[in-house]
């Protein structure tokens, strides 16, 4: 599989949960489509998005409810694509969203492999194949990026490293669509910056791709340390979204417990 591929692999599943076309992201000017519900989505969004911005780098593609098109379309009207995805141009829309009941909420940075730069990895630790079965004990706090409890049936395969017996690194992949797997990575904090994370990563990826499905790689822009993870595990930004969410749903999440 190429680079091209893999991109027009990403670009055909963003077009299906976005419910625009593939070749809406490669326009010259924005796209506002009308968010709809899709069986193919990525399992973990809830469809129909209220608000949704996704841009590869040349437009910026809108997944929107009609009742918040005229403000999202005004929005994008002020700024630069680059410059949508970036406070403090988002007080913007988000004081638009809030007079609706949403606000900005969830910002993110995806990662699509390099073939180029895509090879296993190694590190000092032994490194071991898991299937369902071997890593269902380990749905625990410590996991909680590699594994997700609340959809444990689209985790399809992982790879662990092990100090003497003692898992200290896992990097999990869930199948959120038929094409792409999405990687996750935990390690143990006693074991970090040993260069387990990137060989983890790395590996997994390899493996996925040798499959025939495309792995890809999430990260908040400020969350340094796993940006740098999937650089070094020959992973390269290809898309950025923000959605938005109800304001009861934001106040959830900030909940002090």
């Amino acid at each position: 599989m190429t680079n091209e591929e893999i991109l027009r692999i990403a670009m055909k599943q963003s077009a299906i949960d976005s419910g625009c076309a593939p070749e809406d992201f490669c326009m010259a000017q924005n796209r506002i489509v009308r968010s709809v519900v899709s069986k193919q989505a990525r399992a973990y969004l809830s469809l129909p998005f209220y608000c949704d911005l996704v841009s590869y780098g040349t437009n910026v593609v809108a997944s929107v409810d009609a009742s918040c098109e005229a403000a999202v379309r005004d929005y994008l009207s002020r700024y630069a694509p680059a410059h949508c995805f970036e406070t403090p141009n988002l007080h913007v829309l988000n004081d638009a969203l809030e007079a609706k009941g949403y606000r900005v909420c969830f910002m993110a940075e995806y990662f699509l492999p390099d073939v180029n730069r895509l090879l296993p990895g190694s590190c000092a630790y032994e490194m071991r194949w898991m299937t369902p079965e071997t890593f269902a004990p380990y749905y625990l706090p410590e996991w909680q990026n590699a594994l997700c409890k609340a959809r444990s049936h689209l985790d399809r395969l992982a790879l662990g490293a092990f100090d003497q017996g003692k898992l200290v690194g896992m990097a999990g992949a869930s199948a959120d669509c038929a094409s792409m797997w999405q990687i996750g990575i935990d390690v143990l904090p006693k074991y970090r910056r040993q260069g387990i994370a990137s060989a983890l990563t790395k590996t997994l990826a390899y493996e996925i791709l040798s499959r025939g499905i495309v792995p890809f790689y999430c990260a908040a822009w400020s969350n340094l340390a796993s940006v740098k993870n999937a650089i070094k595990s020959g992973f390269s930004p290809a898309w950025v979204e923000v959605t938005a969410k109800p304001v009861s749903f934001v106040q959830e999440m900030n909940a002090v417990k």
